[in-house]
């Protein structure tokens, strides 16, 4: 069999929407990358679990995925081989250390760049057929606003955006919060910012993206856009040091700052995944 995409007989071009009922899906992404993105989507994902909520990681930056070198995996079938019909859904769906499942997708894939009607209705089966499975699921999306990324967030109910002080983070996670809120008529996302130097900040930059947004972004209903602030994750040496060791920052350092401010973001998102923003 060749590597080329699934053809159209296997998928729709249009598929239905995904359905309600199972895992709140959730979104994590950024408008640019290096800001730590898929550093909290594992870290989440653990620290969700140990409140006790059953949490799928499915990694969707199908084409520069990396979710398996964080969690220091080495797996042997990933969505590739789901979309080439060469493996099971069951057998991608992989155990981690901090106790919750994930599903990795290939790196370097190039045909995965692009949103054919093909990937669009493979993705859209994957996470139809895994939601009743789990309490939350979490799509670790790629960094950017390509159709893909776009693609990705659709499916979520949720959208948690991740970003750092720098400059070009904000403007970057500005331009991603205009799409969607142009694309995708959400009336309410959430950020969480990474990498601050001080207590507060985050609430700040958030704030300041809040005055732009009011200023400058409407969504499709014409209804403002809410810019929930999550929490901040302090920059912490521990976290590089997990990193680079392939490991879980909430098992390696549970009690560093970063860790502490992981488990904290979890017990906001629990106390409000099932909540409706008002």
């Amino acid at each position: 069999m060749s590597d080329a995409p699934p053809s159209p007989a296997t998928a729709s071009a249009d598929p239905p929407p995904v359905k309600s009922g199972g895992a709140r899906i959730v979104a994590i992404t950024s408008g640019k990358g290096g800001v730590g993105k898929t550093f909290v989507s594992a870290n989440l994902a653990a620290a969700l679990t140990r409140r006790g909520l059953r949490v799928l990681v499915l990694d969707a930056d199908l084409g520069l995925a990396n979710l398996d070198v964080v969690l220091n995996l080495y797996p042997k079938l990933t969505l590739h081989d789901v979309f080439m019909g060469k493996a099971q859904l069951e057998d991608v769906v992989l155990p981690t250390q901090g106790g919750f499942s994930v599903v990795l997708a290939g790196s370097g894939m190039v045909e995965y760049s692009r949103l054919t009607p093909e990937v669009r209705g493979e993705l859209m089966r994957v996470i139809q057929t895994l939601t009743p499975n789990y309490d939350v699921m979490l799509l670790d999306t790629g960094a950017g606003i390509s159709d893909v990324v776009l693609f990705s967030i659709s499916l979520a109910s949720e959208v948690l955006v991740v970003a750092t002080p720098e400059p070009t983070s904000l403007t970057d996670a500005y331009a991603a919060i205009k799409v969607l809120a142009a694309q995708q008529n959400r009336t309410h996302i959430r950020l969480v910012v990474n990498q601050t130097a001080r207590p507060g900040d985050g609430r700040a930059i958030t704030g300041q993206l809040q005055q732009v947004l009011n200023r400058f972004v409407a969504t499709g209903t014409g209804q403002p856009l809410r810019l929930i602030h999550m929490g901040d994750i302090p920059a912490d040496p521990s976290v590089r040091d997990a990193v680079m060791r392939r490991q879980l920052l909430l098992q390696q350092m549970p009690g560093c700052p970063a860790a502490l401010a992981i488990a904290q973001l979890a017990g906001k998102f629990q106390s409000t995944l099932l909540t409706p923003a008002s």
